[in-house]
């Protein structure tokens, strides 16, 4: 498998892991010393344990997520669009987002940044 397909397929693991609402699975597509910055902008995210626990409020929050579109693969970048839809406080919410993540050398996610704003975000 070309490295360009085994990036799109840690793409398409780290969606399912969140229709499986499988923290773990996410964390396993990490490197240790991996961030996450989300929104982007904002202060990352750093270490295992502030990561996992990113990840298990928003599948806490019964977040949805689906592909809306091919992933982009260029060197060690993956971008993809996707859309999460979520119910806060009784409110249903979508949001369009468009994730980048950088690979280390094994594979692994060693950052992810989230692009989205208030204009990409609205109740349904």
């Amino acid at each position: 498998m070309e490295v360009a397909e085994q990036r799109s397929k840690v793409v398409e693991a780290y969606i399912q892991a969140f229709e499986d609402r499988n923290a773990e699975a996410v964390m396993a597509l990490y490197a240790d010393e991996a961030t996450v910055e989300d929104p982007y902008g904002t202060e990352p995210i750093k270490g295992r344990d502030a990561i996992y626990a990113f990840y298990q409020k928003a599948m806490d929050l019964n977040a949805r997520l689906s592909l809306d579109g091919p992933v982009r693969v260029a060197g060690d970048i993956a971008a993809f669009p996707f859309t999460v839809r979520v119910t806060v406080d009784g409110k249903r919410q979508q949001l369009e987002v468009i994730d980048t993540f950088r690979f280390d050398r094994q594979g692994k996610i060693i950052e992810m940044r989230a692009f989205w704003g208030p204009l990409n975000s609205q109740e349904i």
